[in-house]
């Protein structure tokens, strides 16, 4: 008698029922793990540490042994519910209300996660365990977090195994509103920076007496406020440089501080790398800020996989599902995607992303469906063209 298929929505709420909030995983890679190894998949759960930073549990799971693997990779772990009072329902129930299914991860991304593995069931019923090639999921715990113990490592040990990924599919949360608008094929870097510019303190009223670093600061953040760093491109809009914090902490007024600092964070097209950037940066607070300290860190850099067949093949599913164009876009923050994209083409498309990280975090079950039956057509395509 044939194994009932596998239900995305009824996966989609087992694991959002597991509070796995970074870097925790409470149970929810049991769950995965115990759902792929009941379709043919080998488990390999992969538990990272580093010093200074939480252990994270990872999974990479693979059924097939031959060329080419189409690699899904997503995570596990949600970012934290704030307020739970907030909620119109426990966060962690993954209840569903008029045809929503409401949870901490529905969106971002615990429901994608599920679509797609409900999609390589229907796939390995179908053609059975001996299709020409392979697939496999990249699931980590820290993509919510610093995105140390997680994506990162798994790479490293998928590379010392011998395991190679051909094409990769990244169910982030990519449509605005309505599923079908929108895959992303590359994303912008990430540069973060924080800056103090020093100085002496002193009364008002005498500022021949001390140095005040406020102006500099001030200047600095100016220059480079009104900085163009270019245009953008086909794929790209231009970079963007955001000032989030200027902070002085006096508590008095009649103080000239004796530090100013402040913060920003700069998103860059693939006109530039981050060292560029950080020069940048860099010869400005030498023209600008004076005597100084700065701390600049990259969390990623720009990619692009240009428009071809993969995400030809993903656009095509998109379409015979829901009748809708998605558009090819770079938009949005940084994902995994700019790890994997040194192994092999990348793309990403999920659930919509109007409510991920919010209060009452939701996705229409419909989309789930939906979304299962993309990936499966996409997974059909792609082995028929071999």
């Amino acid at each position: 008698m044939p194994a009932e298929p596998l239900d995305p929505v009824d996966l989609s709420q087992r694991l959002i029922r597991c509070p796995s909030v970074t870097p925790n995983d409470a149970g929810a890679l049991d769950v995965l793990a115990e759902a792929l190894g009941g379709i043919g998949f080998i488990c390999h759960r992969l538990p990272f540490s580093e010093p200074g930073t939480p252990d994270v549990d990872n999974l990479y799971a693979r059924i097939g042994t031959a060329a080419p693997n189409f690699c899904f990779a997503g995570h596990t772990d949600v970012v934290p519910v704030g307020n739970a009072d907030d909620w119109s329902g426990d966060p962690f129930a993954a209840e569903i209300r008029d045809g929503r299914l409401y949870g901490r991860g529905a969106a971002d991304m615990k429901s994608a996660i599920a679509a797609f593995v409900a999609a390589a069931a229907r796939f390995v019923d179908h053609h059975g365990s001996d299709f020409p090639g392979s697939i496999s999921l990249l699931i980590t715990g820290d993509e919510e977090g610093p995105a140390i113990n997680g994506t990162p490592k798994m790479l490293d040990w998928l590379k010392a195994e011998g395991e190679t990924m051909d094409a990769c599919l990244v169910g982030e949360p990519t449509n605005p509103q309505n599923l079908g608008e929108m895959i992303k094929i590359g994303r912008r870097g990430s540069l973060n920076a924080s800056i103090t510019v020093l100085g002496t303190q002193g009364h008002v009223a005498y500022p021949g007496l001390a140095d005040n670093p406020v102006p500099r600061l001030l200047r600095y953040l100016s220059a480079l406020d009104n900085h163009v760093f270019d245009e953008g491109n086909a794929h790209f809009p231009p970079t963007n440089l955001e000032i989030t914090s200027i902070d002085v902490g006096n508590p008095t007024t009649n103080l000239i501080p004796q530090t100013a600092s402040a913060r920003l964070n700069v998103r860059f097209n693939d006109l530039h790398t981050g060292a560029d950037i950080a020069a940048l940066l860099e010869t400005t607070r030498a023209e600008f800020a004076g005597q100084s300290e700065i701390n600049i860190s990259i969390s990623g850099e720009s990619f692009l996989t240009p428009p071809g067949p993969f995400s030809d093949l993903l656009a095509a599913a998109v379409r015979s599902v829901t009748d809708r164009e998605p558009e090819l876009s770079t938009t949005g923050g940084t994902s995994d995607a700019r790890f994997i994209k040194d192994h092999c083409s990348v793309v990403e498309f999920g659930l919509t992303n109007a409510t991920a990280h919010k209060v009452d975090e939701n996705v229409p079950v419909t989309d789930i469906r939906m979304l299962t039956d993309i990936y499966e057509t996409a997974l059909n395509t792609y082995f028929e063209a071999r």
